[in-house]
């Protein structure tokens, strides 16, 4: 009889399984996903209680047959797949594959992979989850509903390759809705007074205005805000009152994924997909010297901030012995679930403390000790201490004005000594206040009003974008990378500087869209639907009722958008704009190279132009830019070439087309912005502008392009280097070092702190 097959997710596992069950067990994996819906056709019989037809994937047939032959011999497999929906889902289509009279089929679910881990996975098999299965079959099902239903009609109203989805469209909504807010925003104006003060002894300190008699301050304009620095000028600063206060912080709970990618984001640099790329080398297991692969987290897709006890327990003699009893815990610190029904593994933790980042660095990548790094803090921390915070509070009358200064002393540092959060950080940055008492009379130094303007509210990094979803309830953290990814690929936004903000074509499908499907659309509706799904997990509700109630819906509405969408292609999205040879309004449409305005009167008026959307989100004319004088001769057929005007900007065609297609770009200093520093290379008399890549990432290159092929990303500066001479500098910022400039020459490496 063949020894019992174990069949993992990922190839990458079989060592480490390997290193602990021995020669015990075989160890096969399945590489992911063996079945899925068809890829030419809906693949769901909606007469037939939504029935899915699965077939094997085309690039799969080696592995199933690989499975099939070393499976043959076995009576008990036990199916490894990762312990959440997607790998219940493997499981369920390895046993369909392998079913064979009398075989026993094993479900085992392996939070980390460790020794330990895996023998309490084996020990104790279940059976395969039917619930768990059908959540995820019917997430599948809804996104494949919508997906392959919406995405032919985006392909026919506005132009091919586009998609839609139960969650990305949502997404996109959430970045469109954000731009139009900031570009709607109108400032208004507000000033601030704060007065440099001086006690008997040091150190002087800085005070805000913060009542007016009994009122808020509020100042809106120059003229209020010069009668007030008058008044004060005459006025003495008594000490009103202080207040002094203890408080005690506690540390944050261990890493669930959305927190663990707002983290890495915002700390490390990394996108989401990034994150949990890493995150899933170090579950799987990496060689740290101990013979073989050892996971070193647990598993990284968790809503769960549970912990097992045995771990706490680990991280209390951690801390006792590293940093002293005063800093480990009488027990152990536990934190509640917000989501009870998402508990199904523990909180993103080491698989041992004892593992730290310092002892394994050597065996690391660079990325995966960073990430490492901050699992490692975030849990040992979550085990510590609280701080102690001393806060003091003085208030400051001067006649009918009251100004405020804050400050705060560790007087604990706890958890804080581990792992600062975002919060504290900002927290050290509060001034030193003086030993004051209450009626001391103070030294006005000197009076300060600065006028603001209120700001709109932010765009959405990665970070903010994940928090946003999370908070929400729209999708699942594990989706959230693929959700950025996809959004991204489409074209509907464009990451620039870190921020993303809709391209006009998201724009466009993101109108269309909120118009015909309105339900689809909104937040509210999206997050109910994660909760029914959650419902179906836990048993509760009905997957076939769950997909009836929804399609009976869309399968309207859907219809309704057939008939009734508008067809940027043919009649186009209305403008408010007039034509300026006819006086007909202008409308969008799509065409071959992409977005323009078109008169409404064609074929009788033939006007068509490319637009832009000024700072407030109007629709604007873009002048054309078209030159009929010789520029040059085309290389290709001798014939003189001319500037024109085309989708992507300013570019030279031949005038010999349509024999000869020749183009070649035109970037001058007209029309890209100038950073004000000549071209670093040798003999070249050009300027270097700042241009934008057809993703929308920020370069820069020469003014003289094509003749001269400068370009980088980081923003060069008229400076040169003391090292090896170079004409310039480029100017880097990174979290580690901060800001600084560097030369781009090769192997030079010159750096200088601004």
């Amino acid at each position: 009889m063949a020894k019992p097959l174990i069949i993992v997710e990922s190839p990458t596992k079989i060592k480490t399984l390997k290193k602990y069950v021995g020669s015990e067990f075989q160890v096969a994996a399945s590489a992911g996903h063996i079945r899925d819906l068809p890829v030419k056709n809906l693949g769901i019989d909606v007469e037939d209680n939504f029935a899915a037809e699965y077939v094997n994937i085309k690039d799969k047939s080696n592995v199933i047959s690989n499975l099939k032959k070393i499976a043959k011999a076995c009576d008990d497999i036990y199916l490894a797949p990762d312990p959440d929906r997607e790998g219940e889902a493997i499981a369920f289509h390895i046993m369909d594959i392998l079913k064979k009279k009398d075989r026993r089929f094993h479900r085992v679910l392996i939070h980390e992979l460790t020794k330990k881990g895996i023998e309490d996975a084996l020990n104790n098999p279940l059976e395969p989850d039917v619930n768990k299965y059908n959540a995820q079959q019917a997430r599948r099902k809804l996104d494949r509903l919508v997906g392959y239903q919406i995405s032919p009609l985006l392909w026919q109203k506005i132009q091919r390759g586009l998609s839609a989805g139960r969650v990305q469209s949502v997404a996109v909504k959430i970045i469109c809705d954000r731009e139009r807010e900031i570009r709607r925003f109108v400032p208004e104006e507000y000033w601030t007074i704060t007065a440099d003060l001086m006690g008997e002894n040091p150190p002087e300190f800085n005070a805000a205005l913060i009542k007016i008699g009994r009122k808020k301050a509020k100042i809106t304009n120059q003229t209020q805000a010069q009668k007030i620095v008058a008044d004060l000028e005459a006025a003495s600063f008594l000490v009103d009152e202080i207040k002094n206060k203890t408080v005690k912080r506690n540390p944050l709970p261990p890493f669930i994924t959305s927190k663990l990618q707002q983290d890495a984001i915002n700390r490390l640099k990394f996108s989401a997909k990034k994150t949990m790329v890493v995150a899933q080398q170090l579950y799987e297991g990496i060689d740290i010297g101990t013979g073989g692969p050892e996971g070193l987290i647990t598993y990284m897709r968790s809503d769960s901030t549970r912990i097992a006890p045995e771990a706490a327990q680990e991280a209390q003699t951690l801390i006792t012995q590293t940093y002293g009893k005063e800093y480990a815990m009488a027990r152990p610190r536990y934190f509640k679930n917000k989501n009870k029904s998402q508990d199904a593994h523990e909180a993103i933790r080491p698989t041992s403390v004892f593992n730290t980042p310092q002892k394994i660095k050597p065996h690391l990548t660079r990325d995966q000790y960073n990430l490492y790094d901050l699992i490692w803090k975030r849990f040992v921390a979550s085990q510590m201490a609280q701080a102690v915070i001393d806060q003091k509070a003085i208030l400051i009358r001067a006649n009918d004005y009251l100004f405020s200064v804050s400050g705060s002393t560790v007087k604990f540092s706890g958890f804080m000594a581990l792992y600062d959060t975002q919060e504290t950080s900002q927290g050290n940055d509060i001034q030193a206040l003086p030993d004051v008492k209450e009626n001391d009379r103070l030294i006005r130094e000197k009076i300060i009003s600065k006028q603001h303007f209120t700001k709109p509210p932010p765009r959405f990094s990665e970070a903010s974008l994940v928090k946003e979803l999370e908070k929400n309830g729209i999708g699942r953290p594990s989706t959230y990378a693929s959700i950025i990814s996809v959004i991204q690929d489409k074209g509907y936004v464009e990451l620039v500087k870190r921020y993303f903000i809709p391209s006009e074509l998201g724009f466009i499908v993101n109108d269309l869209l909120v118009a015909s499907f309105p339900d689809l659309l909104d937040v509210s509706f999206t997050a109910q639907m994660e909760t029914n799904l959650d419902d179906v997990e836990t048993g509760a509700q009905d997957e076939v009722d769950l997909l009836r109630r929804f399609y009976d819906d869309f399968s309207q509405t859907l219809e309704n958008a057939r008939q009734n969408m508008v067809s940027v292609k043919g009649v186009g999205i209305s403008t408010d704009l007039v034509c300026p040879s006819c006086g007909k309004p202008l409308n969008i449409k799509i065409g071959k190279n992409g977005h323009f305005l078109a008169c409404t009167a064609y074929p009788d008026c033939s006007f068509t132009s490319n637009y832009t959307r000024d700072e407030k989100g109007h629709i604007c004319i873009v002048e054309k830019q078209v030159d009929d004088t010789p520029v040059k001769d085309c290389p290709v057929c001798g014939k003189p070439m001319v500037q024109k005007d085309g989708r992507f900007g300013l570019f030279l065609a031949c005038t010999g087309y349509p024999e000869c297609k020749h183009t070649e770009s035109v970037m001058s200093e007209n029309s890209h912005r100038d950073i004000g520093v000549n071209c670093m290379e040798p003999g070249c008399s050009g300027r270097i502008v700042e241009k934008k890549s057809k993703r929308g990432k920020i370069f820069y290159g020469c003014s003289r392009y094509p003749d001269c092929k400068f370009a980088c990303w980081d923003r060069p500066v008229d400076k040169s280097c003391p090292q090896c001479n170079s004409s310039l500098l480029v100017e880097k910022n990174t979290k580690r070092d901060g800001r600084f400039f560097k030369c781009p020459a090769p192997g030079c490496g010159y750096k200088e702190k601004t």
